[in-house]
């Protein structure tokens, strides 16, 4: 099931996200979040936009979230998206009801562009994005660094 985001939460979807904080590029932090750090930007996400989990038998197998795509005022109507899972859960088409959930949501809150940021290659969320009708619109060259790695950085954008 799809449900609104809990504090208590934050164990479960920090283990998620520190997976790929260790282990990957999709992310360009380097030192895992505390579980009491998570908890926090749940709180102040789930404040102002919509933060939702994918349940299933009482463990959380992916969450989703739009947050503040820029500062300055007249981004108000712009949002960025974020999407992870659980290792162990990709494949199950658990990222598309997550994120056509969110989407939903967006659109009924009257955002006017949603924006997903990916690091390069990722064909798994690219196809994601895509698939919900998003265009690149940016490619970055080696502008992050991890794992020794020079590493590159797409936009997509969609309109709703």
């Amino acid at each position: 099931m799809i449900r609104k985001v809990q504090p208590e939460d934050a164990q479960e979807i920090v283990d998620i996200y520190n997976y790929y904080v260790k282990n990957t590029i999709v992310t360009f932090d380097n030192i895992p979040f505390t579980t009491e750090a998570f908890k926090t930007k749940i709180e102040t996400v789930s404040k102002s936009f919509p933060f939702i989990v994918f349940e299933e038998n009482n463990k959380i197998l992916g969450y989703a979230y739009a947050n503040k795509w820029r500062e300055k005022p007249a981004y108000k109507n712009t949002v960025e998206s974020t999407v992870y899972l659980h290792y162990e859960a990709q494949g199950k088409q658990i990222g598309t009801k997550l994120y056509a959930e969110l989407l939903a949501q967006l659109k009924k809150e009257n955002y006017h562009v949603i924006v997903g940021g990916l690091t390069l290659p990722n064909e798994a969320s690219v196809k994601l994005h895509e698939k919900f009708g998003f265009k690149q619109v940016a490619h970055f060259k080696e502008v992050g660094y991890k794992f020794n790695k020079w590493l590159d950085v797409g936009f997509w954008q969609l309109t709703l």
